[in-house]
């Protein structure tokens, strides 16, 4: 794991903020305090990335709708397909959440 060579307290104190955040607008206001809107914009770009990844969009279509480079493609597939399945739990349990058509 590369993020073992980054481990210590400000990680944790990151880590340990992101996850005492309770609400989407929270998240909004923490994050907007935090990053640059380039940064957030392209950390959703990967997470996006990845969702299509997995539901089998070309890397061509995947550049079309997201504007991503091939090269953050390639990344975000390399961590699919090598990382710690992380991309996977996240839009595993974000998906859980979605309301269904019968529930709306």
């Amino acid at each position: 794991m590369q993020i073992d060579k980054l481990r210590g307290r400000e990680l944790d104190q990151l880590f340990k903020s992101i996850l005492s955040l309770e609400t989407l607008e929270e998240c909004y206001q923490f994050f907007d305090d935090l990053c640059t809107v380039n940064e957030i914009q392209s950390l959703s770009q990967r997470l996006e990335v990845a969702r299509m990844l997995r539901e089998g969009n070309t890397y061509h279509t995947i550049e079309k709708e997201t504007g991503a480079s091939t090269a953050t493609i390639s990344r975000v597939k390399r961590c699919l397909n090598y990382g710690n399945d992380a991309y996977e739990l996240a839009l595993s349990r974000i998906k859980e959440e979605e309301p269904t058509k019968a529930e709306e």
